[in-house]
């Protein structure tokens, strides 16, 4: 049976639309799908066309809207479920993107466009081994297949292979060298490793190709961190964010950048921005209560102040439990297991609350690190007073009896070791910092047999271990001290602290620690420092009993170690310093 007129009729407008879009003319085409659709809005061919060029145009929420009226209509087209899967992963809707991948391949086994979507919807899931399984599928099928290469890269860092990454982005870019996205993807790989100039020029290639790509101006800001550039970080993120304002990761960038500069006025109101992120803000508490940020009075009323993020965090901003009860407020305190011993005597508290445990009532809340900009705190106005953190007096004299009774310890200088932070290999972002400022203990070796010096081992988790394995190798390791299996808490860590004369330690939680109880402690610090310790100071206005020892240039703990022994040996040496740390 031949087509009746309308039929034809609407056959020729399809074909006329299809032959404008492939010659770029997107306006006259999407003006002819509108038109068929008039006449017949359950066309198929019109509104899965029409929706992959609402795609092609940016227009993602009305581009899945039309893919999924289509599917409703004819659900057998793999090449649109396809698309619809790209569409949801733009718009962050990785779940239902990878239905409409599997979808897709269901109906059509090794369909290389599927394979590529759903791959990146399993990265986003933060299933990055299923995910490489699926871009690999699809470059087996394809080796030509750019987009997968560049992709499979990304991955392949969440996977802690930037050798890997490295490479898969050169294979990307010997196919498409003009691919912006592969250029960018290089110089993520490249900071991974270490290698900050490479990485700028990367990232400077992809600008050059694509002047408004955000996400290479942010990291481009990133890597001028890394070089200690922070004036040309602050503006590239103000490039980024005036083609994209709403860029949480930008804000966030810019935020740490602004705090490490000590430009704390601008950098406390942009790091709320920490909310929107993707990492923190399934970490946001959702109560009635409104949260207070220092614009409306306390007295009388109850302020819940809530842990967030590391122990680190909360060790550094317990200490404004007591400025908030200044203002005439009941204080609840909410906090990790792990300090609740430790923090049960804290100036301002009248209720201490373990984190999972029930709430009592309360009027206003606020999460420790948002503390700062509810009170205006400027370098000028840090709470710096310390001790605010005291070990239990009969936890202390236990471990004061044990140092008294081991060889040689009356007259050598006591000094605690942390030499690296927690793992968090989960969060690609957190394992690059915790690479950063941790050690293997045997870097440590150029100290470890200074006479005079006693060493006692404050190392938790796994790195604890390279204790044990350097035994067999280094004979000066084995004087070290090792009790931490007694350290059940920080309370226990405090009153084995009390009793040492200096605590040596990267950046981690016991530093903190330390530094609250206003113990002496040398803090071995990365150069990309976090940004509580400020830029190019050896002190800290936070912990005055701190001195940091900075690496000169990115990854280079020789410098610091060398520097930290010369001054190990002059403290040992001094009859009357030990317990002075200075």
């Amino acid at each position: 049976m031949s087509k009746s007129g309308p039929s034809r009729q609407l056959d020729n407008l399809l074909q006329q639309a299809v032959a404008l879009q492939q010659n770029g003319a997107i306006a006259d085409a999407e003006e002819l799908y509108r038109e068929i659709l008039a006449q017949r809005p359950r066309h198929f061919d019109a509104l899965q066309l029409l929706g992959a060029l609402s795609l092609q145009t940016g227009r993602l929420a009305e581009g899945v809207a039309l893919l999924e009226q289509a599917v409703a209509i004819n659900a057998t087209q793999a090449p649109v479920h396809s698309n619809l899967a790209y569409a949801l992963n733009a718009l962050h809707r990785h779940e239902q993107a990878l239905s409409a991948a599997n979808r897709a391949l269901a109906l059509k086994p090794g369909f290389i466009d599927a394979l590529n979507n759903r791959g990146n919807a399993l990265a986003a899931l933060a299933r990055p081994l299923d995910a490489l399984a699926s871009f690999e599928k699809a470059l087996a099928a394809q080796p030509q297949f750019a987009q997968a290469w560049n992709n499979r890269s990304c991955v392949l860092r969440d996977l802690g292979r930037p050798d890997d990454a490295l490479a898969s982005c050169d294979q990307a870019l010997a196919l498409r060298p003009d691919y912006a996205e592969a250029w960018s993807n290089r110089g993520n790989a490249l900071s991974d490793l270490n290698r900050p100039l490479d990485a700028q020029a990367s990232y400077e290639r992809a600008l050059s190709l694509s002047r408004e790509f955000t996400d290479a101006w942010n990291n481009l800001g990133l890597t001028y961190v890394d070089l200690n550039r922070h004036a040309d970080a602050l503006a590239s993120y103000d490039k980024a964010l005036a083609l994209a304002p709403d860029a949480a990761e930008t804000h966030w960038n810019r935020a740490l950048c602004l705090l490490q500069m000590g430009e704390f006025e601008a950098g406390w109101r942009e790091y709320e921005w920490r909310w929107a992120r993707a990492r923190i803000k399934a970490g946001k508490r959702a109560f009635d209560q409104p949260l207070w940020l220092g614009d409306t009075p306390l007295e009388g009323k109850t302020i819940l102040l809530h842990a967030e993020q590391g122990l680190g965090d909360t060790l550094q901003f317990c200490r404004y439990a007591s400025l908030v009860a200044q203002q005439g407020a009941r204080v609840v305190l909410e906090v990790q297991p792990e300090l609740i011993r430790l923090l049960a005597n804290l100036e301002g508290v009248d209720l201490l609350v373990e984190a999972g445990q029930p709430l009592p009532p309360f009027d206003y809340h606020c999460p420790f690190l948002s503390l700062p900009l509810a009170l205006r705190t400027t370098q000028a106005t840090i709470p710096g007073n310390t001790p605010y953190l005291f070990a239990d007096a009969q936890a202390s004299q236990h471990f004061a009896a044990r140092i008294a009774a081991l060889d040689g310890s009356r007259n050598a200088l006591k000094v605690g070791l942390v030499w690296a932070g927690g793992n968090r290999p989960h969060v690609p972002e957190l394992r690059k910092n915790d690479a950063r400022r941790s050690l293997a203990l045997e870097q440590l070796a150029p100290i470890l047999d200074l006479p005079g010096v006693q060493f006692f081992s404050l190392q938790k988790g796994a790195p604890a271990q390279q204790l044990t394995a350097m035994h067999e190798r280094h004979a000066a390791s084995r004087t070290i001290v090792d009790w931490t299996d007694e350290l059940h808490d920080f309370a226990d860590t405090a009153a084995l602290v009390d009793n040492l004369d200096l605590v040596l330690s990267v950046d981690t939680s016991t530093a903190h620690l330390a530094g609250a109880m206003n113990k002496p402690v040398w803090i071995l610090n990365r150069l990309d420092t976090c940004w509580r310790w400020l830029l190019e100071r050896n002190d800290s206005p936070w912990y005055p009993s701190v001195r940091l020892f900075r690496q000169p240039t990115l990854g280079d703990w020789a410098s610091v170690i060398n520097t930290v022994a010369h001054a190990l040996n002059a403290l040992s040496e001094r009859p009357t310093s030990h317990g002075s740390g200075s």
